[in-house]
């Protein structure tokens, strides 16, 4: 009986960038038991099918037939480099007239852009290519400030480990928050950054040993009550000020900006794992009202409360 897994098409292509293409097979390739329901997945070839990796000169195996791409729920794009072929283009756009998403990481933006599918659209790419990708297709809209950009069909990430966060985005939207969250505790990160957060964070990210661990992880356990910067203050022993300014240097987000993340993570986690009405879930979730939820919730996920509920619960 055939697979009613969605399937992801991982293309390939001479000069591969090996880190972006790792991240796809580590998202939707690598077997996970744990998971009931998970990704088929097949290798594709733009060029032969033995291909050369731009690092270490390591040989992928792959099928090069282009038509597997119409089959796909999803092709994954991890950098590219040089010209598309006339078939690739013409099956890339046909894939995508049908619904099929294409996701890019890195310069893999480039190939959607040669097919005329980013004009007018939302995306981004590398800091180092974005004035190089406005210039050769000056009918996107290229943000340089973003880790990844959600157009529906069309996914675009920044640089690197961006299309980390941009893959776990596609599994949180095709099997909710839950699996998500599992597939980045396996790979030791964390659960979610939006993807309207700055590529730049002026100074390193949470480290496991800064004093802010403990401290985030208590805020999380009483994420129900009430955190002024004055309790914040208290709790950490610092003041205000500087409590603010090492907030920002080790979460990237100020004070109330990760707390509404966290706040409307809880409330997802709560909407798919429980029965509880929106009420209880906006004052689980330190909402100071429902429709104070509702607002959050939206702006950040695009769909309301109770849409999402009768997509992800279960």
């Amino acid at each position: 009986m055939a697979s009613t897994n969605p399937l992801v098409v991982i293309l390939t292509y001479n000069n591969l960038c090996m880190f972006e293409y790792a991240i796809a097979l580590e998202i939707f390739a690598l077997p996970r038991p744990e998971i009931d329901t998970w990704y088929d997945y097949k290798i594709v070839s733009v060029n032969q099918a033995k291909i050369t990796a731009g690092l270490g000169n390591v040989m992928v195996n792959a099928s090069t037939d282009l038509n597997t791409l119409l089959e796909a729920s999803l092709i994954i794009v991890p950098g590219w480099d040089g010209e598309a072929s006339a078939d690739l283009k013409r099956v890339l756009r046909q894939a995508n007239q049908q619904g099929v998403r294409i996701a890019t990481i890195c310069s893999g933006v480039f190939l959607p852009a040669q097919c005329g599918l980013l004009d007018g659209k939302n995306v981004t790419t590398h800091w180092r290519y974005t004035d190089k990708l406005q210039a050769e297709f000056p009918q996107t809209k290229v943000n340089p400030d973003v880790l990844y950009v959600d157009e529906g069909t069309i996914l675009t990430s920044a640089g690197s480990a961006a299309g980390i966060d941009l893959c776990l985005h596609i599994v949180r939207n095709d099997f909710g928050s839950e699996t998500a969250n599992s597939v980045a505790r396996r790979l030791v990160l964390p659960v979610h950054r939006e993807g309207g957060q700055a590529q730049f964070i002026p100074k390193p990210t949470l480290k496991t040993n800064d004093r802010f661990s403990p401290f985030l992880d208590e805020i999380r356990t009483k994420l129900n009550e009430n955190w002024p910067i004055e309790r914040m203050s208290d709790v950490i022993g610092m003041s205000p000020r500087t409590l603010l300014r090492r907030f920002k240097n080790s979460t990237g987000e100020t004070p109330l900006a990760w707390l509404t993340l966290e706040r409307v993570s809880l409330a997802r986690e709560l909407l798919e794992t429980t029965t509880n009405n929106v009420d209880q879930i906006a004052i689980a979730a330190g909402f100071r009202s429902p429709e104070l939820l509702r607002l959050h919730f939206k702006r950040h996920f695009k769909v309301s409360p109770l849409t999402y509920r009768a997509q992800f619960q279960r």
